[in-house]
């Protein structure tokens, strides 16, 4: 029956990324009236969170923020969508990974890498970060994932995120594949979301994000100094409605001096300087005070 459903599901999916973007731009545009104006979606949470980050800023900058932010949210709905239509070279038009020289070096040089991103401008898009190196047969291009409650829209994100030469691996289980990965020798380029919530009983600290004492994970830096893995962050720039760019900076090519609080410090404050530009881009309707983005 589930089978059925993620089938069902996906079919829809894919009958409605035909529709051309300037189409599916306007469909947003109405769906946007209704979260924001009539479904409210998490409003009073989303207000509260750019206040706290913003504590300066009058009430009518504090508004066109808001704005931003669910016109944004929205048309990021829709761009997801729209990878199911994709081909590759249309993909690598819409989504521009900047200094991707930096990493096909590492890999060159027989290192793994780590990409630090956070849910700033479609992250989603992010996935096709691996269709701008070079496929051999010993790298493997993936990004980290928390499976969905419901199945059904679980399995159709991965047939969306892994249709660009991207492997899906659970963060649960991350480790375990990391390990299998290095005795198969294949080095990897891995993509992190790491602002999202810390689960119960993995290492975190605290850091001041956004004018607030926040609780992070320490897990992707671990992961790094446990492989040796570079560590870079991609730092993105929402150029208009559907075009976006990537700009590889790194972090450290060497984990091991450095502590995790350390590199995890690091990303966190390039994340901070990138939300900063352009705050409308960020996803603001996590719940601060119980996911402590």
């Amino acid at each position: 029956m589930i089978h059925f459903v993620s089938l069902l599901i996906y079919r829809s999916f894919c009958l409605l990324s035909a529709l051309p973007l300037h189409v599916l731009y306007v469909i947003s545009d109405v769906a946007y009236f209704f979260v924001y104006r009539v479904i409210r979606y998490r409003r009073k949470l989303v207000r509260e969170n750019i206040q706290t980050s913003f504590p300066d800023k009058e009430e009518k900058e504090i508004l066109t923020i808001e704005k931003g932010f669910y016109h944004h949210f929205c048309d990021t709905f829709f761009e997801t969508v729209k990878m199911l239509n994709f081909s590759e070279a249309r993909m690598k038009r819409h989504f521009i990974l900047k200094n991707h020289e930096l990493v096909e070096y590492f890999l060159s040089n027989e290192k793994d890498v780590i990409l630090m991103a956070g849910h700033y401008g479609n992250w989603e898009w992010g996935a096709s970060a691996g269709l701008w190196i070079k496929p051999e047969q010993n790298r493997v291009f993936g990004y980290i994932y928390r499976p969905l409650k419901n199945r059904a829209f679980d399995e159709l994100f991965i047939r969306i995120r892994e249709k660009f030469r991207s492997k899906g691996f659970p963060k649960n289980n991350i480790f375990r594949e990391i390990i299998k990965l290095d005795r198969e020798k294949k080095k990897f380029m891995i993509s992190f979301l790491s602002d999202q919530k810390p689960s119960t009983g993995i290492a975190t600290m605290n850091v001041n994000f956004l004018n607030r004492d926040t609780e992070v994970m320490t897990g992707t830096a671990k992961i790094a100094r446990h492989t040796g893995a570079v560590v870079c962050y991609v730092e993105i720039t929402k150029i208009k409605r559907s075009f976006y760019e990537g700009k590889v900076k790194l972090i450290t090519d060497n984990p091991a001096e450095l502590t995790e609080e350390e590199i995890t410090e690091r990303y966190m404050k390039l994340l901070e300087k990138n939300i900063m530009k352009h705050p409308s881009y960020y996803l603001w309707s996590h719940d601060r005070k119980q996911i402590n983005i």
